[in-house]
């Protein structure tokens, strides 16, 4: 039997959601996030990556928690950090009006947009709405994955640019977890030789590659120390003097 309710659970102060949506990782019934009786309390980002750096590994291989606390992530930040701008030469006439719609209007114009409702059956104050949300735009820079976090980056490394001059040499790393040994010995295959020159693996190139799509939390700490290696070792970067 499946439970449930018409009214959607809340996110927010609710440390049992997680236990309730996978009751395999959390058998127990304790452990959930942002608990208030935790000291010092923890945030929900980093508890999830504590989770994912547990010597269980059943959160690795779990098919939905990655994918729940990611996009559970983004949406607080997107309700933290979301902001808005318009062009400067509209914002006398755009802020007053923006601001004097009532917020029924644009539940009312979301829902309709939602369902794929006729534009000509709108009312006329969620037709004013629409036109004025088109000329905002949404700033959504520190959230993760999203177009504006990948602008704003873009944006800082023209700055670099601009300070220290265009580059004259460019390097292009870009490591394969697929052919490394090294990525094979963080997945969990122990029996590989990496002190020889030309360590052999011991398994198949497709199954090197099943190993990949099993464990994409390996795949990340292997590129994270591939990453590390670079700086330190041929850059000679100090990540602790920064």
């Amino acid at each position: 039997t499946i439970h449930y309710k018409l009214d959607p659970i809340t996110e927010y102060n609710n440390p049992d959601l997680f236990l309730g949506m996978f009751p395999t990782l959390f058998p127990l019934g304790i452990g959930g996030f942002e608990e208030s009786s935790r000291n010092p309390s923890v945030s929900l980002e980093m508890h999830a990556k504590h989770l994912l750096n547990l010597g269980d590994r059943c959160f690795w291989y779990h098919y939905f928690y990655l994918f729940v606390a990611l996009n559970l992530i983004q949406w607080w930040k997107a309700h933290l950090h979301t902001s808005l701008s318009i062009k400067s030469s509209r914002f006398s006439t755009i802020a007053p009006a923006l601001l004097s719609v009532h917020p029924d209007v644009l539940s009312n114009l979301a829902n309709n947009i939602r369902d794929e409702f006729n534009p000509a059956l709108f009312t006329l104050e969620e037709k004013n709405a629409l036109l004025l949300l088109k000329e905002v735009n949404t700033i959504l820079s520190k959230v993760p994955g999203s177009r504006s976090s990948k602008v704003y980056a873009q944006h800082e490394i023209r700055s670099y640019f601009s300070y220290f001059g265009l580059p004259t040499l460019f390097f292009a790393f870009n490591p394969s977890a697929t052919h490394s040994p090294i990525f094979q010995v963080i997945f969990g295959i122990h029996d590989i030789d990496l002190d020889s020159n030309h360590p052999a693996l011991p398994i198949t190139h497709s199954d090197c590659a099943r190993n990949i799509a099993k464990d994409p939390v390996a795949a990340v700490d292997f590129f994270d120390f591939m990453r590390t290696c670079l700086f330190e070792d041929l850059f000679g970067w100090d990540f602790n003097a920064g």
